[in-house]
C-alpha cells in the first residue's frame, strides 16, 4: 500500500522529476503572510503560513509530521484554511478525532504526489497526456491535473476541482502548490 510505503520511509521517487532540486531554480515565495524558504522542509514552512493553520493541525493529528519532514521529494497540493471551511459542517472536527486518524491520513496523503513536480513538470505531464494527466498520490488514489485556460487545476475522484493559486513554493524536500479546495479520494 502506498501510504504504508510513505510512512515506512520506502517511498519511491516519481518518474517525472524536474532534474534539479526545487530550491535550485526558485527563490523564496510568500504564502499566508510568511516567507517560505527553499532551505526549509514542507512542515517547517507550513507552520509559518497564516493560510495553512488547519492543514498543519490536520498533519499533526494524522501523525504525518515526521513523514513530511523526510527527504522526499514530495509534491504537495496544500489547501488553504478557507478550503477546509468549504467542507460540510462538522467534517474537520470529525476528521481530527483520534478514532478517525486513518481516514484523515487518507485525505491528507491524497494531496501528496511522490516526486518534485513543479509547474513546468505538471504542465508537461498534462500536455503529453493530451490535456489531462493522472497522478498517483501517496495513498494510491489518482488525481487529475488539467488545463483551465492558461492555468492548471486539480480534480479529485469526486469531481471537485481545485484552483492552484500559488505554484512552485520550493521546499528543501519538494514543492508546494497552494489550492483553494480540499481534495477527496472518493465520492
Amino acid at each position: 500500500m502506498k501510504m504504508h510505503n510513505l510512512l515506512g520511509g520506502t517511498l519511491l521517487t516519481a518518474t517525472l522529476l524536474t532534474g534539479l532540486p526545487a530550491w535550485a531554480s526558485h527563490g523564496p515565495t510568500e504564502v499566508g503572510g510568511a516567507t517560505m524558504y527553499p532551505t526549509k522542509n514542507i512542515v517547517e514552512n507550513a507552520l509559518n503560513s497564516g493560510d495553512h493553520e488547519t492543514l498543519v493541525a490536520a498533519v499533526k493529528a494524522a501523525g504525518l509530521v515526521d513523514t513530511l519532514q523526510g527527504k522526499g521529494p514530495f509534491t504537495v497540493f496544500a489547501p488553504v484554511d478557507s478550503a477546509f471551511n468549504r467542507l460540510p459542517s462538522g467534517t474537520v472536527p470529525m476528521l481530527l478525532k483520534p478514532e478517525n486518524k486513518s481516514q484523515l491520513q487518507s485525505v491528507l496523503t491524497y494531496h501528496v504526489v511522490p516526486g518534485n513536480m513543479d509547474h513546468q513538470a505538471l504542465n508537461e505531464a498534462v500536455m503529453e497526456a493530451g490535456g489531462s494527466a493522472q497522478l498517483e498520490t501517496v495513498n494510491g488514489a489518482m488525481l487529475t491535473v488539467m488545463k483551465n485556460g492558461n492555468n492548471l487545476v486539480v480534480e479529485d475522484q469526486a469531481g471537485n476541482v481545485a484552483n492552484i493559486s500559488t505554484y512552485d513554493v520550493s521546499q528543501a524536500n519538494g514543492v508546494i502548490h497552494v489550492i483553494d479546495r480540499v481534495l477527496m479520494p472518493h465520492s
